[in-house]
């Protein structure tokens, strides 16, 4: 073969679709499937207790029920999703001294990063943030309470990952995502627990660089989206699967 067949050869390789495994599986297509389950539990599609049977995800999402399962034990790391024995698959229902204790978690994390966070800002994050926390009142005023739990997600990760230590960012981000499952499930509509300005006043202190305030600040509030949950346990449901992921 010489160098012109060779390179050929290459180009064709680049530019050659990537193939996709039994019924269009594929790294790619399991993280926009993982992406939409997550969301649905977070939204409060899919309910506390609800089954997620593997045959059904398989039929509704097109892929196979080898790729449902990792999915799903993926969910199940982050707790999500639990996984029982001959019964399979179900979105986790948060107790109340689970809540609790993701709570007590964010606590001891959030607080512990604001200094770093007053240290490290700059003008640019500041304004990320400040259009975050806009976005968030807009969703609690259209009363879009799923969506708002989510920036308000969003916005606790993003203030971590300003910290630079991407290791306890991404664990907060697990916290933030079983925070707004419990939110969903426990939290009053038409508020997140806190007052709608908390996050703008949680950012005056940061671009102040005052992180001793800052941390005082990310307490209180923490501690007050704590109070405001009213957990009630409710009925298993089988939810459909279909109506909510089909096309």
């Amino acid at each position: 073969m010489n160098q012109r067949q060779r390179l050929g050869e290459a180009d064709a390789s680049r530019t050659k679709p990537r193939r996709l495994g039994k019924n269009g599986d594929g790294a790619e297509r399991h993280e926009a499937i993982y992406r939409s389950i997550s969301d649905a539990i977070i939204e409060h599609r899919l309910r506390p207790g609800a089954r997620l049977r593997e045959d059904a995800l398989a039929e509704v999402f097109g892929i196979s029920r080898t790729g449902i399962r990792k999915i799903l034990q993926r969910l199940a790391l982050e707790q999500l999703v639990t996984l029982t024995p001959r019964r399979g698959a179900s979105v986790t229902r948060p107790t109340a001294d689970e809540a609790k204790d993701v709570f007590d978690a964010r606590q001891m994390v959030e607080c512990g990063l604001m200094p770093e966070v007053a240290r490290r800002i700059r003008p640019e994050d500041v304004s990320e943030l400040r259009d975050m926390a806009r976005r968030e009142r807009e969703a609690l005023r259209s009363g879009e309470q799923s969506r708002a739990i989510k920036l308000s997600a969003a916005f606790h990760e993003r203030l971590a990952q300003l910290s630079g230590n991407a290791t306890l960012a991404a664990f907060v981000g697990q916290l933030c995502s079983r925070s707004s499952l419990i939110l969903a499930v426990y939290g009053s509509s038409g508020h997140l627990g806190c007052e709608s300005h908390d996050h703008d006043d949680l950012i005056g202190h940061l671009e102040a660089g005052n992180g001793e305030r800052a941390t005082a600040f990310m307490g209180r509030h923490l501690k007050a989206i704590e109070a405001s949950l009213s957990i009630v346990e409710a009925e298993d449901e089988a939810p459909d699967l279909q109506k909510i992921f089909g096309a």
